[in-house]
Order: C-alpha cells, then structure tokens, then sequence
C-alpha cells in the first residue's frame, strides 16, 4: 500500500512482539524517528517477549514507555518473569489479556485521552493451540466493550489479538467489525500481508510481526533450535543478535466515527 500522508485524523502505530535487547534497543531508537517523520499521535508496542524472548520486567516496561510507547500489550508470556506479578496492579498502561479470570492481577483494557478523543486499547488472547486456554475471547470482549461504552461515548478502539491460528485471529476481526477500530494480530512473530479495512470500518492485519534479529527463527539463535527440532531433545535457546527487522502496522482512525480510513504495514530494518 503507498505511504499514508499526513493526516488531522487519530494515527496510531502498533509494534508486533518485541523480542529480548536488540528488540528493545532497535524500538527505542526507532519510536522517536518514526513519530517525528510520520505525525504519529499514540504509540502501543507488545512486550512480552521483550524480556530475554520471555516475558517482560517492571525495569523493562518503564523504558518501554518511556521510549515513547503510550500502551504495552503483552499475551502467554505474561508471568515468565515472576516480579510483573505484583507491578501489574501498579501500571495500568501494561495490559495482560483480559480474557484471564477475575482475581488475576492487572487489567486487559485502558482507556486513555489524547487531543483527538479517548483511546480504549484491548488486549485480548485466543485459544486454539494456546497455553493456558483462557476464557471464550469473544465473550470477554464483547463484556469490555460494554463496560467500556457505559463509563464514556468512546469511538476509537484498538485491539491486541494474541493468537497462534489464523483463522481465529480472522475470526476475531469479522466478529468485532464496525464495533472497534482495528484488530491487529500478534503471537506468531511473522508478519502477515493481509492488511485491510473490513466493511464495517475495522482495520485488520492478521499478525503485526515482530521486532527481532532478522537472522533468527523467531528471534532465536537459529542453530539450537535446528538441534531441538532435530534430536528431539532440549536446547537453550538465546536470542539472536545483529541487523533487527521492525515489524507493525500504521492506522489512521477517523475520530468522529472510530472507523479505520487508512492501514500500512510497517517493515523496516534497523542497524543497532
């Protein structure tokens, strides 16, 4: 798709699964560039790769956002670092999928003002071939939205699907189409080409990617995981390093309607 322009509608950038250091170092260099050069207004990067490819920690998540990433999503690898347990209640701008029981710390949803109007962000994760298996995604959100819309007239709303299967991040966007304003994919670490904007108005990209070593399986060193998979038997498996691809997508959102009126994969690579 051409580049969008400038625009006086809400352009949010979403950032796929952050994988380790070079992840996180490529991101907070690239943030500050791509906000100045493309008029980004609200920024919403997933993390929980971010630490070490598991996880996220509480030192990791303020630099994060204070890189310049409004929201933090995150999905299965939530807890893999046990101290996010007791600093997700503290941070409301890190969600955790919302479609975990009542009782689990932190929240999956945030609602937030900017000079356009408010902003809900959801995070939310599928279940098929996923561990744990969660709550019915589709009935969890459809309860967010509603507690959502009864506190605020909010139009513009932005979805984290973390998902292994296609199919129920499709399904997730078809079902959630003209009552959000986009539904983006992560989980899978490879980007989708698959961008467009439903009937509805809702923006769609089956998965965002990731932002990780370029020359990696999945952000991984590539030769313990060719011996994992061909003796069967368990392998470390440190992150990558060198030349990091930064993977995402653009949407511009029009703030009286929350329809999606523009989307753009973002695929660059970064030197460190």
């Amino acid at each position: 798709m051409d580049a969008l322009p400038h625009t006086s509608n809400l352009r949010l950038l979403f950032l796929g699964d952050i994988v380790g250091e070079p992840g996180r170092k490529a991101v907070g260099n690239f943030l500050p560039k791509i906000r100045e050069d493309r008029g980004i207004d609200f920024i919403v990067v997933n993390g929980e790769n971010a630490a070490g490819g598991r996880g996220i920690t509480p030192k990791i998540a303020i630099g994060l956002l204070r890189a310049g990433a409004t929201v933090i999503t995150t999905g299965d690898h939530i807890w893999d670092q046990k101290e996010i347990i007791d600093y997700l209640p503290t941070e409301p701008r890190l969600l955790r999928p919302l479609n975990y029981p009542d009782g689990t710390p932190g929240q999956g949803s945030i609602v937030l003002e900017t000079e356009k109007g408010p902003v809900a962000i959801l995070n939310a994760q599928g279940r098929t071939f996923m561990n744990p298996p969660l709550e019915n995604p589709f009935l969890a959100i459809d309860a967010e939205l509603e507690l959502i819309r009864k506190e605020t007239d909010i139009r513009m709303v932005f979805v984290d699907f973390h998902a292994e299967a296609t199919s129920e991040t499709i399904a997730t966007g078809r079902y959630l189409d003209g009552r959000v304003s986009a539904v983006v994919g992560t989980h899978t670490h490879v980007q989708t080409a698959d961008e467009q904007i439903f009937p509805g108005g809702t923006g769609f990209l089956c998965d965002a990617g990731m932002c990780g070593p370029s020359e990696s399986i999945l952000g991984r060193q590539i030769d313990p995981i060719l011996e994992r998979m061909r003796t069967s038997t368990p392998r470390a498996m440190p992150v990558a390093k060198g030349e990091v691809d930064i993977r995402g997508v653009l949407l511009d959102i029009d703030y009286s309607t929350g329809k999606a009126v523009g989307i753009e994969r973002i695929a660059e690579k970064f030197n460190n």
